[in-house]
């Protein structure tokens, strides 16, 4: 049986979601009201950010190795969910709360040499919730459409990271439980985006931007080791891509 992975999820939700917009549009007719509330969906890309730090140490009187992976390398392209509310503080300006989501599957990576082995790691997925608050500005370009930027910053929880360490040649099977530990972390970012009217009240967005995650709490299972160096580097920055429905009161 095929299993959907996070981006077939996603076109699935994003092409219900735009069949969806225009039956929407038909239905409501009042006029327009400060208040709005949006949801949107689409991939988190990483772009920047080390999830391990290279080091040279010993594990089990083995020389161990340990070489850079990047998110992008563990991770690549990942689930991302955004939903909240705004409220229009003039025809241009807007305040808004928001909800983000993120999920990233991890592969199986190398990570080095064990002695005269080959190191891998299997990291445990990469899940984040966060809640950003921001500011909008939107630019008509015509009477339905309207371009926008925006610049948020906020507070997001990071769960815990795990990682198994194997060197097949050297018959080395280690877990390294919580690797980084259950994090809150600190976020900033900035969207600029396409809004389509496609009603009163109703509309469907497009978007694209930077965001920034603060480190992960690293936990030293490794003191001693040498390695204990190698979790210390783990902010991001992604590149997430989203659209969504947008809903006025």
């Amino acid at each position: 049986m095929h299993r959907m992975d996070g981006r077939e999820v996603a076109v699935g939700m994003i092409v219900v979601m735009l069949l969806g917009a225009g039956s929407i549009a038909q239905a409501q007719t009042a006029p327009e009201s400060p208040w709005s509330a949006e949801f949107g969906i689409g991939w988190d890309n990483s772009i920047s950010g080390n999830i391990n730090s290279s080091a040279i140490g010993r594990l089990d009187n083995q020389a161990v190795v340990i070489t850079k992976n990047r998110y992008e390398d563990v991770y690549g392209t990942g689930l991302h969910l955004r939903f909240g509310g705004g409220y229009m503080i003039s025809n241009e300006s807007e305040v808004r709360a928001t909800f983000t989501f993120q999920s990233l599957d991890a592969d199986l990576t190398p990570m080095g040499d064990y002695g005269a082995s080959r190191l891998y790691g299997q990291y445990s997925d990469y899940q984040s919730f966060a809640l950003d608050v921001g500011f909008r500005r939107y630019l008509g370009m015509s009477s339905a459409v309207r371009l926008y930027g925006e610049g948020t910053i906020g507070l997001g929880f990071v769960d815990k990271t795990d990682v198994t360490l194997v060197a097949p040649a050297a018959n080395l099977f280690r877990d390294a439980n919580d690797f980084y530990d259950q994090t809150a972390a600190f976020t900033l970012g900035g969207n600029a985006g396409v809004l389509f009217d496609t009603g009163t009240r109703t509309g469907i967005f497009a978007q694209m931007g930077l965001r920034w995650v603060s480190g992960m709490s690293e936990v030293d299972d490794l003191e001693g080791t040498g390695l204990e160096t190698i979790n210390d580097k783990s902010a991001r920055w992604t590149l997430p891509f989203l659209v969504g429905v947008r809903v006025r009161f």
